[in-house]
């Protein structure tokens, strides 16, 4: 029974892991609310995308295919 205390209070005083789950939840506190972010404004970049990619596509098509089109 003593070992088991023992080991016990070994176990709880170890901080090895803390620096770890520390890093872990600071990187935690950043990304989800920046995924959340993300995910309620989906719509608007889509949106936002969709309309970057037609511009170069008709950027492209307005120099005939030589390349050279110039964007404003």
């Amino acid at each position: 029974m003593k070992s088991i205390v023992k080991f016990a209070k070994r176990l709880y005083a170890d901080e090895q892991g803390a620096e770890g789950l520390e890093k872990l939840l600071i990187i935690a506190a950043i990304v989800l609310p920046l995924l959340a972010v993300l995910i309620a404004a989906r719509g608007w970049i889509k949106e936002w995308v969709s309309g970057e990619a037609e511009t170069v596509r008709s950027g492209s098509d307005a120099d005939g295919g030589t390349g050279t089109a110039t964007f404003p």
